[in-house]
Order: structure tokens, then C-alpha cells, then sequence
């Protein structure tokens, strides 16, 4: 049975806003103690279903994504410009898949980071490098990850495949550059 048209169109949420700004604050009082995180690892794909290519550094341009990567070219009003993940969660799906090791470009994220936990940053902006990235939707695990990884991989990415975010500032990514949660002021604002 096909999903009603009104369930498909975000103007039937009027109040999503709302509710991730509710969200976006639920930890607020905690975030003075987020820890400082690091870029690991960088990829981007120049095309759909193209594998990725690794880089050192890369520029994220304001409304569009990563240069190089075919999301940036997409729709700008897209929320998935920019896709991460924690290197802890890459360790989790070891674990739970029983591998050996796991290559970042298998995973087909942009940006690896360790030492913050991204799932207490969702709807926050981050400094990465010189640029800023809102963090927005979970990045779901497709059944790509099954071909890739072997059975059982979406179930075990689940909870554990990163975030999508925006590009709100350009500026250059490197590896080993510093992620740090941005102070909002209350409003919505960073």
C-alpha cells in the first residue's frame, strides 16, 4: 500500500521546527561538557553508486556539500550535503559483524571523526576545520551495506551509520582538524 501523499510532504509538519529546536536544546545544560572531537578520515563520491575517493583535506561549500562529491551538486535544499560518523560506532559494527577490520570508504560517509559522540549532537552546528556543519537526520544503513559488508550489516548499522548535515559556512576539512560543538544562543541561532 502506498504512503499518503500527506505523510510525504514536510508542509504537513508544521511545527518540525519546533520540535528539533526542542530537541536541539534537551542537552543543552550538558554541552559545556562536550568533548573536543578530531577528523580521522575524509572520502567523497564523484558519483552515485562510484566509489569513493580518500583525501586529506576537502572544502565544504555553504548549501551544497563537499567539492568533489556528486551531493554537491544536487539539490541545495537537500539536509544530506554532508554525511558522518563516529570512528566508535565503525568499532561497534566490528564487533557486531565479527570483522577483522572495516575500510571508512566501505561505509560510503564523508568525514570520520572520534572522540565526540555525534548522537548528542543532532541539530547542532559544529566548527570542523574551518567550516561549520549542522548535523540533522540519522544517516540510515541502505541494503548496499549488506553487499558490501555481508548479511546482517544493515541490522548491525543501525543506530550506528552517522548523521547527514548541512554546510553552513565554508571553509577547508583536514585530517586531524578539530570538531567542536558551536555555543547556540537559545534562539536557534549559532
Amino acid at each position: 500500500m502506498p504512503v499518503p501523499k500527506r505523510f510525504l510532504a514536510s508542509d504537513t509538519f508544521p511545527n518540525i521546527t519546533k520540535i528539533m529546536s526542542v530537541q536541539a536544546k534537551l542537552l543543552d545544560k550538558y554541552m559545556g561538557s562536550a568533548a573536543t572531537g578530531k577528523v580521522e578520515w575524509i572520502g567523497v563520491r564523484p558519483g552515485r553508486k562510484q566509489g569513493m575517493h580518500v583525501l586529506s583535506s576537502v572544502q565544504a561549500i555553504a548549501g551544497s556539500g563537499l567539492a568533489g562529491d556528486h551531493r554537491a551538486v544536487k539539490n541545495s535544499a537537500s539536509s544530506r550535503q554532508v554525511s558522518l560518523i563516529n570512528f566508535e560506532d565503525i568499532q561497534v559494527v566490528l564487533h557486531l559483524l565479527a570483522l577483522k577490520e572495516l575500510s571508512p570508504n566501505m561505509l560510503r560517509r564523508n568525514i570520520v571523526v572520534s572522540g565526540i559522540n555525534l548522537h548528542a549532537m543532532r541539530y547542532q552546528c559544529l566548527k570542523i576545520g574551518e567550516a561549520v556543519l549542522e548535523l540533522r537526520a540519522h544517516c540510515h544503513p541502505c541494503a548496499r551495506m549488506e553487499q558490501a559488508l555481508g548479511k546482517g550489516a544493515v541490522l548491525a548499522l543501525y543506530g550506528h551509520a552517522g548523521y547527514c548535515a548541512v554546510v553552513r559556512q565554508s571553509g577547508r576539512i583536514c585530517i586531524g582538524d578539530e570538531v567542536v560543538r558551536l555555543e547556540s544562543d537559545n534562539s536557534g541561532a549559532v
